[in-house]
């Protein structure tokens, strides 16, 4: 089985994130994989060694990048491959993304391509959808089970907290939810076999594409941080006195009323 895992390189939101310019501060800031995409790698690795073939990991970006490759390598991944835009792409969005990736796949023969179910820095949960679209085969998103018995797979998705059953044909792209299992944590012996796993690095140009065709349709105009919050209030008193004064809170200062 081919299966190929869709890994995007993230910002750590745990970390404390600065913007200068209307733009995320790179300088200093910690990078992570996409926490939705360990679900996809882990579910990829547990498909595999079920029913054999291959795990290849793929991401787009500039070369810092590899370390999150590697990362998944040491989680058990076979190969990876980095499609390097930092010489050629200044800005993309995920029209980018599927143009770039439905240029990877032209010469693939995929069974299964997994990707999170969103990416925690812009949560448009696009990108998967539309690289299906583009290369005409089944998905489902949100998954939460798949069980693969030969051409047929079974599949549990979240539907707004409660379960949808689906069953459908490879080639298939899902996108992976919380629930789905555990990612793993690489291994020492992992981390040292990332070290010899294959992974090989790609430009635009190796995939006959060029700057127009992957210029992005939409376009960032500013990032900010949400406002602090104001210390809460604590009303004292008898009850209909605290009643009294939280629906004037609410009408004057909150303005919800």
């Amino acid at each position: 089985m081919n299966i190929f895992v869709l890994l995007k390189r993230t910002f750590d939101t745990e970390e404390k994130i600065m913007i200068d310019g209307g733009r995320i501060e790179d300088e200093g800031a910690e990078f992570i994989i996409n926490p939705y995409d360990e679900y996809a790698i882990e579910e990829a690795i547990q498909l595999r060694d079920e029913h054999g073939g291959e795990v290849s990991v793929i991401t787009i970006g500039e070369e810092e990048a590899e370390k999150q490759l590697r990362t998944a390598l040491a989680m058990g991944a076979d190969q990876a491959y980095l499609i390097n835009t930092e010489d050629d792409l200044e800005e993309g969005d995920q029209f980018t993304t599927v143009k770039i990736l439905e240029a990877f796949f032209e010469d693939k023969e995929a069974d299964i391509i997994l990707a999170g179910n969103v990416a925690i820095d812009e949560a448009s949960g696009q990108v998967g959808p539309r690289l299906a679209e583009r290369l005409d085969i089944a998905y489902v998103t949100t998954i939460t089970s798949i069980k693969v018995d030969g051409e047929t797979v079974n599949i549990e998705r979240d539907v707004e907290g409660d379960v949808e059953k689906v069953e459908t044909k490879l080639p298939l792209l899902v996108t992976c939810q919380q629930g789905l299992n555990e990612p793993r944590y690489p291994s020492l012996p992992g981390i040292m076999k990332a070290k010899k796993k294959p992974l090989e690095e790609i430009e635009l140009d190796d995939l006959d594409l060029d700057e127009d065709d992957v210029e992005p349709k939409t376009k960032t105009i500013e990032l900010f941080l949400p406002p602090e919050k104001e210390a809460g209030k604590v009303l004292e008193g008898e009850v209909d006195d605290q009643v009294k004064e939280l629906v004037t809170l609410l009408r004057d200062e909150a303005k919800v009323l």
